[in-house]
């Protein structure tokens, strides 16, 4: 993994995240395709006043890895060149608790969708579960370092981008798995 390459102009790429992965409007693939943007789709079951209750998958990397593949696929039907789509697994949408820990688990399933892969762990519930105990407070605010934990983890394994709230934190973790990776290889 190589350091992010410099800071381009906000004009140079323009990106579309659609939390519905297109599901929530069946005229977004088409307009996006118009546009010549990069579209985010994220893994997406409803809207945020149902969406906990529908947490119930056979095999939650399965389930997310083929939701995603019919996305790509429809996307691509509707024009949005491959090289534009990214995914993204929805961490904390219709997913409450260990089906994060799952998908996180096997991002190589996710991966072998032959997509970049934009993750966003930053403070949800399933992070402050993990490090909640007696007298820790476990509120948003307080899950930046373990979601800086995820971010060093996820770009060890090679996703393309986070989402997260302290972006200075992210952009050192990122920083030290690369120097990580890079010295690895100056041993072969």
């Amino acid at each position: 993994m190589r350091p992010p390459p410099a800071r381009r102009s906000r004009r140079e790429r323009a990106y579309v995240n659609d939390v519905s992965g297109g599901l929530a409007d069946p005229e977004m693939a088409v307009t996006v395709a118009a546009l010549d943007v990069d579209y985010i789709a994220m893994h997406w079951r409803a809207h945020s006043t149902r969406m906990d209750a529908l947490d119930v998958y056979d095999d939650v990397v399965a389930d997310v890895h083929n939701a995603l593949v019919r996305r790509v696929h429809a996307l691509q039907d509707a024009g949005i060149a491959n090289e534009r789509i990214i995914v993204d697994p929805g961490l904390g949408f219709a997913k409450v608790g260990q089906s994060n820990w799952a998908l996180l688990a096997h991002l190589d399933v996710l991966r072998g969708i032959g997509h970049r892969i934009l993750i966003g762990a930053s403070r949800k519930r399933f992070v402050g579960a993990a490090i909640e105990r007696e007298g820790r407070d476990a509120s948003a605010a307080s899950r930046d370092h373990a979601t800086t934990a995820i971010t060093a983890l996820v770009a060890e394994r090679g996703v393309w981008a986070v989402r997260v709230h302290d972006a200075g934190a992210a952009r050192d973790a990122i920083a030290v798995v690369s120097a990580w990776q890079n010295a690895d290889h100056t041993q072969e």
